[in-house]
């Protein structure tokens, strides 16, 4: 349910929009005026949201998580002495219908038994560097959306739209969110059958974006936002395959970029399949390439509808999915997650609906996204097939890595409502050090010709 009609106007009456709930935006957005942009870190946080306390939703103090960090990198949690303040169960769900999603509904009818969302204390405590609000300042007045809302200018950092007008915005503050100048990990993905059982896939996924390589020349793949590097370490079928794309900022003009090295034929070869609904990496058909970061790639072939704000029940300072004392055998059960290791909180998001445009082809007809207000982050999404029937559940576990000041996700879930099966992306637990960040990298190391060096079984 959407805020009620007060509450959504006071909040669009703070924002200056004359339209903003607009669902047809021009060619060409050219921001705001320097005068709303000069309230972000005042009325509005440095990032856009509301910064006091409205409806449910206590105010954002800019006092973000902290902790100590072990010598693996790896973060303790800021709030271990904090203890649920109740549990949505599917005996009380519909009491809270309100503040839920369509698919955690189908979820609770779905897993009657077992699934359960513990809910805790509304804590505010994501944050960004100072740089990146800097910028993201600038960008409220520079950042302008070309070709159809497919593409963006003026935008080198930062939150491009701070006080979006349109859906497609929004999501471009999704995919351009700051996720460190360079990260690399070493991560699970589970796809467990029905009765629980599963493989980890393991990979070691490589970000460095553009400005952060050592010998960056604007000149060069000046399209280009970041670049990615994914290499399968095992099981031994899969290991030494690796995975290269270069992510443009206009991917009609410009396509993904993207090549595969096949361990088995030591061949490198250019992937045009890694976009849009090819099959994920070793997903067994249970996530597309785009759901991948909840989503990823151009935005050009959905129509991007902005409904508006609601507070909504999302996973949040999810630290318990980080303890390195759990095994995965720990966080993947039959159907879902292990839910008593997750932690839910209410906060106020976006709600943007996707609708497959006439004569595009995606296996998702429809998708409902639901972004956190606070880092832009995408927390949910309900996936809807071509007859219109609500078919995957995709739930990020949101995570503060304070020590870097970067929101990011401890884990990504999608559920299958009709196979029963799901896929679980991103456990760390028992690998042997936390996230990498901050390395050095050159051009050189993302070029197609660096795969064959590192697809080594």
């Amino acid at each position: 349910m959407i805020l009620k009609r007060n509450y959504i106007n006071h909040t669009l009456k703070k924002l200056t929009l004359t339209v903003a709930l607009a669902t047809v935006f021009s060619a060409t957005h050219a921001g705001v005026s320097a005068e709303q942009a000069a309230k972000l870190g005042t009325e509005f946080t440095p990032i856009g949201a509301i910064k006091g306390a409205e409806g449910n939703i206590p105010a954002w103090e800019g006092k973000v998580a902290s902790g100590s960090v072990d010598s693996s990198g790896r973060l303790a949690n800021p709030f271990p002495n904090d203890k649920p303040k109740f549990v949505i169960t599917a005996a009380n769900y519909m009491d809270y219908a309100a503040n839920l999603t369509d698919g955690q509904k189908a979820m609770f009818k779905k897993y009657p038994d077992t699934y359960r969302m513990p809910v805790y204390e509304t804590r505010r405590t994501a944050g960004y560097p100072q740089s990146i609000y800097d910028v993201t300042k600038q960008n409220a007045v520079k950042t302008e959306l070309l070709n159809d809302g497919n593409g963006i200018a003026n935008y080198t950092d930062g939150v491009p739209f701070p006080f979006p007008q349109t859906g497609v915005e929004v999501i471009w503050n999704h995919l351009t969110r700051y996720r460190g100048g360079s990260t690399a990990r070493v991560i699970g993905q589970a796809t467990p059958q029905t009765n629980g059982d599963f493989t980890i896939v393991k990979f070691r996924d490589e970000f460095t974006y553009r400005n952060a390589l050592t010998d960056y020349d604007p000149k060069i793949d000046e399209n280009v936002l970041f670049y990615f590097k994914q290499d399968v370490i095992s099981p031994a079928r899969l290991a030494g395959n690796v995975l290269l794309v270069h992510e443009t900022l206009d991917q009609v003009k410009e396509p993904r970029k993207a090549w595969v090295y096949n361990a088995g034929q030591r061949r490198v070869r250019r992937a045009p399949q890694v976009a849009y609904d090819g099959p994920g990496t070793a997903s067994d058909g249970l996530r597309t390439s785009d759901n991948f970061d909840m989503f990823n790639g151009s935005p050009d072939r959905y129509d991007w509808k902005l409904d508006g704000k609601m507070e909504l029940y999302i996973p949040y300072n999810s630290y318990k999915l980080k303890d390195t004392n759990l095994s995965y055998d720990d966080i993947v059960n039959a159907g879902h997650i292990n839910q008593d290791l997750t932690r839910y909180e209410l906060h106020r998001v976006w709600k943007v609906t996707a609708t497959l445009k006439e004569g595009m082809r995606h296996i998702y007809a429809k998708r409902v996204f639901y972004f956190d207000e606070d880092t832009w982050q995408a927390t949910q999404i309900d996936h809807y097939d071509g007859r219109g029937e609500l078919w995957r559940v995709a739930e990020s576990h949101n995570v503060f890595y304070y020590n870097q000041m970067v929101p990011w996700y401890a884990i990504e879930v999608l559920y299958d409502l009709n196979s029963g099966r799901y896929l679980a992306l991103g456990m760390d637990n028992e690998e042997e050090s936390g996230y990498e960040y901050n390395f050095k990298r050159t051009y050189s190391d993302y070029t197609p010709a660096a795969l064959r060096r590192d697809g080594v079984r």
